[in-house]
């Protein structure tokens, strides 16, 4: 025989209420930066990353590539 759990009562909102933990388990939100704020208006800029340099570019479709 299969127990089935007992389901939540949906708020009248209809959306899921966020269930809190302990404050140990919570990650801080990363930081959100736009395409804009990292281009500052070039098309390709460089980065480093644990001492490899990579290069993000942004294409004319509007998309990113990142490349090694």
């Amino acid at each position: 025989m299969i127990s089935a759990t007992p389901k939540e009562p949906v708020p009248e909102s209809g959306q899921p209420q966020a269930i809190e933990g302990p404050a140990e388990c919570e990650t801080p939100s990363p930081v959100l930066l736009t395409s804009h704020e990292v281009m500052r208006g070039q098309k390709a800029v460089a980065i480093t990353h644990n001492g490899a340099l990579y290069r993000l570019q942004t294409t004319r479709q509007g998309k990113l590539i990142l490349t090694k």
